[in-house]
């Protein structure tokens, strides 16, 4: 999630009904309110931006420990691999093109002079999907989100029983003692499914790139807060199925690895949507011949294509928000509208999917999960259709993706 989305948020107010974030005094485990024989709660924790083969820089004593005696994997995001489209394809099934959030800035014909960004709730621009959420609050199951995008906006008027604005200022330890303060309930309100995300691992990667220290130390502090969670979990007695999943990867970028739209385009036949990784471009009224003629032109290391053209392999282009051309940059380049007022540095995504760097992590253990070790990749469509399996819920209708992680459930 890029930073400068995320400041925006951060000046919003905190949510109505939801727990005191600061740390409360710990429970002692005989006054738990017999924890020990409720079912297991199910923790979704999303860690923004972390590759896989971050797994493998030695700082990550806890996710290992997890990955050990449950499942792993590589996950392939869906196209753009950017946070909102990919956080909303985790909780729906749907790709980004069925589930409405096609981007993160997108406009729709039906709201003339609107623009989505990542601080928009109104429920419009979230309507085309619906969350695993809020199917489990119409099935009677309570939800608690400590952050997801989307988690705090409308669906059929339902929101989830407790949920929290999302804030930067909120750190990692206040986030995982706000929920550890919801499973300390008794048993009639405590949350039976929870979302817990992190944004720092993000963070770090595009302000200073997925290699460097500062985004390795990242690493090293998110996996204290699910230490930290794993501990307070036992500590209340109760057994969880945690989920830990990040929405995209990230790519190593630079200065001499950027190409100007206007290098190859006439700027008097577009506006720009989005760019970056990718750029979406909508023609000028009159001039859609002549963007379109000109997408030949693209040159090394950016792709073109009219939205009709797309790639069938990205499963994008049918929902009417996604722009009517779209150029597509090699990973690690960028495609930008202009000449960038700051030196280009750090790392980003949003490329194709496919791409190793944009690989997202996957861990899953808990009485729900068979021990599998490492499996084969899989889109991250089938982790909603998974969560439906292990909260008991039914298969939703349309759905992109189906539950290929388990199959029986283990008794």
């Amino acid at each position: 999630m890029k930073k400068s989305f995320l400041s925006l948020l951060a000046t919003l107010p905190l949510a109505l009904s939801a727990p005191a974030l600061m740390a409360a005094p710990k429970t002692p485990v005989a006054a738990a309110h017999n924890h020990a024989a409720q079912k297991p709660v199910t923790i979704l924790i999303s860690i923004d931006g972390f590759r896989p083969d971050y797994l493998q820089r030695g700082v990550t004593p806890n996710l290992n420990a997890l990955a050990a005696k449950g499942i792993s994997a590589s996950m392939r995001p869906s196209f753009p691999s950017k946070t909102f489209p990919n956080h909303t394809t985790l909780v729906t099934g749907l790709v980004p093109d069925h589930n409405g959030i096609v981007a993160n800035s997108m406009f729709d014909k039906r709201r003339p002079g609107e623009k989505f960004t990542m601080s928009t709730e109104d429920a419009f621009w979230w309507a085309e999907s619906e969350p695993v959420w809020i199917a489990a609050e119409k099935a009677g199951i309570r939800t608690a989100t400590m952050f997801w995008p989307g988690a705090n906006v409308e669906h059929d008027g339902l929101r989830p029983q407790d949920w929290q604005q999302f804030s930067q200022n909120v750190t990692g330890v206040q986030r995982v003692n706000g929920v550890l303060d919801w499973l300390r309930r008794p048993a009639a309100i405590r949350p039976a499914f929870v979302t817990l995300y992190f944004d720092t691992v993000d963070t770090a990667g595009h302000d200073f790139g997925p290699d460097a220290a500062e985004t390795t130390k990242a690493v090293s502090d998110v996996d204290a807060r699910i230490g930290d969670l794993v501990k307070g979990i036992k500590a209340l007695g109760l057994t969880a199925n945690l989920v830990v999943v990040a929405d995209h990867g990230m790519a190593a970028v630079s200065q001499d690895r950027t190409i100007l739209l206007p290098s190859f385009l006439n700027p008097q036949d577009y506006t720009v949507v989005e760019d970056g990784p990718f750029a979406g471009l909508n023609p000028v009224a009159g001039h859609e011949a002549a963007l379109e003629a000109s997408l030949s032109k693209a040159p090394e290391h950016v792709q073109c294509w009219p939205k009709r053209a797309i790639p069938a392999r990205f499963r994008y282009g049918s929902n009417p928000r996604v722009p009517e051309v779209l150029c597509l940059a090699d990973s690690g380049w960028e495609v930008l509208r202009d000449t960038p007022k700051k030196p280009v540095k750090g790392g980003t995504h949003g490329y194709d999917n496919a791409a190793p760097d944009m690989a997202a992590l996957f861990i899953a253990t808990g009485p729900a999960f068979k021990a599998k070790g490492h499996i084969p990749a899989f889109d991250n469509t089938a982790i909603e259709p998974m969560l439906r399996d292990v909260l008991g819920l039914p298969q939703g209708s349309p759905r992109d993706g189906v539950n290929t992680i388990f199959g029986t459930l283990p008794k």
